[in-house]
């Protein structure tokens, strides 16, 4: 079965395995030896069994008819929460509910985007692509320090503060990576470090480090910091809805802007090392069971796109 993925990348081909940014789109690329083309390509010489389009978040706006001539079946990947497009211009708006309607499937983050996604467009065909790692070479933490980290900066899309806050029950030095969406005078906030922009490979490397991880984030997406937290066997509290989170590290889930539990809970796995040392080996486990392994993942969705045909 031949795939394709169509995003605003400007690569054409595949995704190498030791590619050193090997962020979600790249690993599904990749674990499935999809090639892929700019949204807005010139031409194409292949012809596919299975498209993916990842609509940009910024920039929307396709001929969805020219992608499907190269393809048997064509679906809309979810980018970012499944309210995102929503910011759009009217126009772009209907615009994008008419991509979704033309298009043969959907592919979503989370469960509660099924139903979102079912309801919006009165389709059947709506399906979770999971967030995925690929980990060759990369090995899971075996020595770490007394530091926890926070899963995003200071503004609503990460919930940083939340986080931040929370973090401080482990009375243990605090980091968070450099984002996007980071704000000014953010490193003025006291027992804060910020990570240095890397890319995928350094940020796996460097997650491995880090005792507990905190990530109130109530925009619920592709979860990849919950998951990378898992594999590494770091506990991670965090907010239910987002799959990753509930999935890998379900006692650690709480209720979105329940800032009071997740205090508790912080307290629980700085005082207790043997429920510490459980909730880390169970997140490591549930990753090797789940489909975010590669492992599990590759059959899973080869079964749905069989399917579709």
């Amino acid at each position: 079965m031949k795939v394709v993925f169509f995003t605003e990348m400007g690569f054409t081909g595949k995704v190498q395995r030791n590619h050193p940014n090997m962020r979600t789109e790249f690993a599904w690329m990749c674990a499935l030896e999809a090639d892929h083309y700019n949204i807005n390509f010139n031409s194409i010489v292949d012809y596919y069994d299975i498209g993916i389009v990842i609509v940009p978040k910024n920039n929307p706006g396709f001929d969805i008819n020219k992608l499907r001539s190269y393809c048997g079946k064509l679906g809309v990947m979810q980018e970012g929460p499944n309210w995102n497009w929503q910011d759009y211009s009217m126009e772009n708006q209907i615009w994008y509910y008419n991509t979704l309607i033309d298009a043969d499937f959907i592919l979503v983050h989370n469960k509660s985007d099924m139903n979102y996604y079912k309801g919006l467009t009165n389709k059947e065909k709506v399906f979770p692509m999971h967030s995925l790692m690929i980990t060759d070479d990369v090995v899971p933490r075996n020595q770490w320090g007394d530091a926890v980290i926070i899963g995003g900066n200071m503004c609503s899309w990460y919930g940083g503060f939340d986080s931040y806050v929370v973090a401080q029950e482990l009375d243990m030095p605090i980091s968070v990576p450099s984002m996007g969406r980071k704000i000014e005078r953010e490193e003025e906030l006291e027992n804060l470090q910020h990570l240095d922009y890397m890319n995928w490979r350094e940020w796996i490397d460097c997650l491995s480090q880090f005792h507990v991880g905190v990530h109130l984030m109530r925009t619920h997406a592709a979860g990849t910091f919950a998951l990378n937290c898992a594999f590494h066997g770091i506990p991670c509290i965090g907010y239910r809805g987002l799959d990753t989170q509930e999935e890998l590290h379900p006692a650690l889930s709480v209720e979105d802007g329940d800032i009071n539990t997740a205090k508790k809970l912080a307290r629980h796995l700085k005082s207790d090392e043997v429920y510490y040392g459980y909730m880390s080996k169970l997140c490591r486990a549930n990753y090797e069971k789940s489909l975010y392994n590669e492992e599990n993942f590759v059959p899973y969705i080869t079964k749905i796109f069989e399917g579709l045909l």
